[in-house]
């Protein structure tokens, strides 16, 4: 490269390129495990007036193999 951010068509013309294979080539075993937990309980039993609530965070693991 002579300058920064120029390349010369012979350079480009010397570089070589070839296509990956289909991606379900790369692997012998391709298949993803998604697990999502929500879980929440709110109980308001046997209280006159009061209130019950209830936030719940989402946990989401992926595994790829």
């Amino acid at each position: 490269m002579t300058e920064l951010g120029t390349i010369s068509r012979t350079e480009v013309a010397s570089q070589s390129a070839e296509l990956l294979p289909a991606r379900e080539a790369l692997a012998l075993v391709n298949f993803t495990n998604i697990t999502a937990v929500n879980v929440a309980i709110a109980v308001n039993a046997a209280s006159v007036g009061s209130t019950a609530a209830a936030n719940a965070m989402q946990y989401i693991v992926a595994y790829q193999h």
